[in-house]
């Protein structure tokens, strides 16, 4: 690792992926505490010899070799480590002080330290001890699928069978030939969409978690995923309850349509051409988020899922099995099948595309729409915002949004961490100077690694500056 990395490592300060420990001569159960809960998410870079705002204090030139033995020897101890590790820690020098560093990966294992499980959470150690989050652990490390789980007792009368005449014309629509649903019977077709699968470890065979989801009857899917649900919330007054409200517990086909219907009741479109063809931005826009809340959503999870319609932006968010925790763009998205089951069959009846086609998309139409990009954050829970504005979206307004407008004309204009994230960051800082990367991210209800990457992209481009350190310095508005 070059001087510039660790520099530029320093000046971020702790994040998910980055840990500072001061160390003295001796490396304490902190140190290893950190180590297992980056095993246990998305690995990370930990750094002996450095303060927690960034400041080099190093360690010992002497004692650093030792102090490197002794780390080897303690992650390589099945007495403290389950299962122990292999890292390799390097020796640094940076401005004349010796730090040590070790990359941890993540690993495919939930590992222990002392017997205790540790997860990352933002820039935290965090002792695991509830079931559930153990559970939910071993299935991200695991890659397993969930919606492959399979439900013995469900049969053919659990499903909603009447909806098949409909997918099947729906599936013929979309593709360009003849469809193979067509000349299927329902088991025929259950089967081929992998809806009625075997477990080849046990032997199973039956309806799984995919077929109850996309097909099940509301009370099936109450008893097989009692904490599903979908809030659909307009907020464009009411901005800490709601003008409108759909609580949405049905079959995802229909959990779709109903979704579609509140966006096109609550949000305006605007009149785009493309190659001599109308196409509604609206719609594009809506059926990507709604699309990707569906088909990817974690439905072991207790998280409830939300559709939320605002005054300066639309976002979705849902229980994620994340791979990591990042900003994706359309430059570093990588297709990653949450419930490729599902997908495959939103695929052929035309509610979804390819892989990785709905970032795109998004990125593309949302520029169109309201003049600003969305923003994608991956992590425990996955959230698309694409943010709106008044003057371009306006154009279409429908009776709901102008109504919605009038009202909201009659309130103080509040900046939305949601569609805003800067705006909101700003104007706490102008507020509060002092204020704390924690104590904006608690004010805000947002991740403090997004606090972090914004107010990093705010003093990159000059708005924002730092004075004195993360602990005692001040914000400077430019």
């Amino acid at each position: 690792m070059d001087v510039n990395t660790i520099k530029s490592i320093l000046e971020i300060g702790e994040t998910i992926a980055v840990e500072f420990k001061r160390c003295g001569n001796n490396i304490e159960n902190d140190v290893y505490e950190s180590v297992c809960s980056f095993l246990n998410r998305f690995g990370g870079d930990l750094f002996m010899g450095v303060l927690d705002d960034g400041t080099v204090c190093g360690v010992p030139e002497k004692a650093a070799p030792d102090m490197v033995k002794n780390f080897i020897s303690c992650i390589s101890n099945p007495a403290l480590f389950s299962p122990t590790v292999y890292l390799t820690p390097e020796i640094l020098s940076y401005k004349g002080k010796t730090i040590i560093h070790v990359h941890v990966f993540s690993s495919a294992e939930v590992h222990s330290f002392k017997k205790v499980i540790y997860d990352r959470v933002n820039d935290a150690d965090v002792k695991v001890t509830a079931t559930a989050q153990i559970a939910q652990m071993y299935i991200r490390k695991q890659g397993i699928f969930t919606e492959k789980k399979i439900f013995p007792y469900v049969k053919m009368e659990d499903l909603r069978l009447d909806l098949l005449p409909k997918l099947r014309t729906m599936a013929a629509n979309n593709s360009a030939q003849a469809h193979p649903w067509s000349g299927m019977t329902d088991e025929e077709l259950l089967k081929s969409t992998r809806l009625y699968s075997m477990d080849r470890m046990t032997g199973e065979s039956g309806f799984n978690l995919a077929a109850v989801m996309l097909l099940g009857k509301d009370d099936v899917i109450a008893d097989v995923a009692p904490a599903y649900v979908t809030d659909a919330l307009l907020r464009r007054v009411d901005v800490d309850r709601y003008d409108d409200r759909e609580i949405i517990k049905t079959n995802l086909i229909e959990s779709y349509e109903q979704m579609m219907e509140f966006g096109r009741k609550h949000l305006p479109d605007r009149f785009y051409l493309e190659d001599d063809q109308r196409k509604s931005l609206r719609n594009i826009i809506t059926r990507e988020m709604i699309a990707n809340t569906l088909i990817h959503r974690e439905y072991t999870s207790s998280f409830q899922a939300k559709f939320v319609i605002g005054k300066d932006c639309v976002y979705v968010e849902n229980a994620n099995r994340a791979s990591q925790a990042a900003i994706l763009t359309p430059d570093n998205a990588a297709p990653n099948p949450k419930n490729p089951i599902i997908a495959d069959f939103f695929r052929n009846i035309g509610y979804a595309d390819k892989l990785g086609s709905g970032v795109r998309n998004l990125f593309k139409y949302s520029k169109f729409y309201s003049g600003k990009e969305p923003e994608f954050i991956e992590g425990d829970v996955f959230k698309i915002i694409v943010p709106l504005d008044d003057k371009l979206t306006g154009e279409g307004t429908t009776q709901s949004a102008t109504q919605s407008a009038t009202q909201s004309a009659t309130r103080s204009e509040i900046p939305s961490a949601v569609g805003d994230p800067e705006k909101a960051i700003l104007k706490l800082i102008r507020e509060e100077p002092a204020i704390s990367q924690k104590e904006i991210a608690v004010r805000l209800a947002m991740n403090q690694n997004t606090v972090k990457y914004h107010t990093r992209k705010m003093r990159k481009n000059g708005t924002l500056a730092r004075e004195g350190t993360s602990r005692k310095g001040k914000w400077i508005i430019k």
